[in-house]
């Protein structure tokens, strides 16, 4: 059996169709590894794509091997022991049985690694998945300009010479000047043609055609063949570059019930979601809003690692969200989403108080506001009062998540693709 290894180098995406077929093939394991490699990932470290292995027992390929037995022939060096016709016992096999051992020496196969693009990262993250409400998303005009194409002009600097423009207008110059000196030509020539049945008698006239002839075509290749007229140069003007922005409001709960199997949960559900928001904006602002009794805007990291003690007013934060957005993200420039992640456990006074700030301050104002209960036991007072406010907020949804494995269904269930009805 010969092996063929192309050891020649390939160019810039010259293999992609290849890597395409394997993404596909192994889309299960990608996936799983994809995965596995959130836990460890800042909320906003998504700039790169993500290095994940797979097992070398589920790429293995089929294939095809002798086995023992069977008649076959082999051709074999000339000796002096064996002649045509002799027959000789079949050598035992060389080697152990195999298995599935470990090995004496320490030696192994590793596992295959490879990296994820951005968008390959996020594909298999987002399958199938929709933004609610992107009727509205605004776009806020930016000081930024971007260079594009418009045309061509007649005058410019030589490093902007447009080759095959100028050279399409020449070639259009030559054949609208030459048009009817060549018409003229091909008369005169009928005209030679019939005098020339009779040279002799017409020898005067013929001398006259064929100078009027001569003095045509040194007309024609006296058309210059690039004229200064013909040049073309490529025009580029700068337009303003619109930007599309949105605003992320992350609340959770950081009381003494929200353990730390509880954060890392919450965390998930907000990396994810600031993932599927990068799909659709271009500029996206994080804002980290923790609460117990009080609330407080804060950084990333004391966002999913602090631990505070004592009771939940999910109210303080509400009303931070709304204060925020009254002083710094105007719904006339940002689009604005929020989520908050609880264990539903709240003061069962304030949980009214929730329902009215959302519906009067924060649900206007919101592209989409999406709550999710963290618990594995019966819904809480917060979630009975949400399920009043879902009824009357069409942009508002809620999901109950037990354990890690359910993230990834509710999150698709919060986005998933639904028919929007536009006037």
């Amino acid at each position: 059996m010969f092996q063929l290894i192309d050891r020649r180098l390939n160019g810039k995406n010259k293999s992609a169709i290849n890597r395409d077929r394997f993404l596909r093939r192994y889309r299960t394991q990608i996936k799983d590894a994809v995965g596995k490699s959130i836990k460890g990932r800042s909320i906003t470290d998504v700039t790169s794509g993500e290095k994940v292995s797979i097992p070398v027992k589920d790429i293995g390929e089929p294939t095809f091997g002798h086995g023992s037995g069977g008649v076959w022939e082999a051709i074999h060096a000339g000796n002096e022991k064996y002649v045509t016709g002799d027959q000789f016992d079949r050598p035992p096999p060389q080697g152990g049985e195999g298995g599935s051992q470990a090995s004496a020496d320490g030696e192994g196969e590793d596992d295959f690694s490879f990296s994820l693009s951005r968008d390959e990262y996020l594909n298999y993250i987002f399958d199938d998945l929709a933004l609610p409400n992107l009727v509205k998303e605004y776009l806020a005009p930016s000081t930024e300009t971007k260079t594009v194409r418009a045309g061509f002009k007649a005058d410019g600097t030589p490093t902007n010479i447009h080759v095959v423009r100028s050279l399409r207008g020449a070639m259009g110059r030559r054949i609208a000047l030459a048009g009817p000196l060549h018409k003229r030509i091909k008369e005169l020539e009928e005209e030679l043609t019939l005098l020339m049945k009779a040279p002799e008698e017409h020898r005067s006239a013929i001398a006259d055609l064929e100078q009027r002839i001569h003095a045509l075509k040194g007309r024609i290749l006296g058309i210059p063949y690039l004229d200064p007229f013909d040049l073309r140069y490529s025009n580029r003007v700068k337009q303003p570059k619109p930007s599309n922005k949105a605003v992320m409001f992350c609340l959770m709960d950081v009381s003494g019930s929200m353990d730390e199997d509880k954060k890392d949960m919450a965390k998930r559900f907000f990396i994810l979601l600031y993932l599927f928001l990068m799909r659709a904006y271009e500029k996206i602002d994080v804002v980290f809003i923790r609460h117990h009794t009080q609330a407080q805007e804060v950084s990333e990291e004391d966002f999913f690692h602090s631990r505070e003690s004592g009771g939940t007013v999910v109210s303080s934060a509400l009303k931070l969200m709304a204060e925020i957005i009254e002083k710094r993200y105007s719904p006339n420039e940002w689009n604005i989403y929020g989520a908050q992640a609880s264990d539903g456990d709240n003061w069962s006074g304030d949980s009214p108080l929730c329902h009215e700030l959302l519906t009067e301050k924060i649900m206007p104002q919101v592209q989409y506001f999406a709550y999710v209960e963290i618990t594995d036991g019966e819904p809480q007072n917060l979630w009975m009062e949400y399920t009043r406010l879902q009824e009357t907020q069409k942009y508002f949804a809620m999901q109950r998540i037990g354990s890690r494995e359910d993230i990834y269904p509710v999150f698709r269930e919060l986005f998933k693709k639904q028919t929007q009805m536009v006037a």
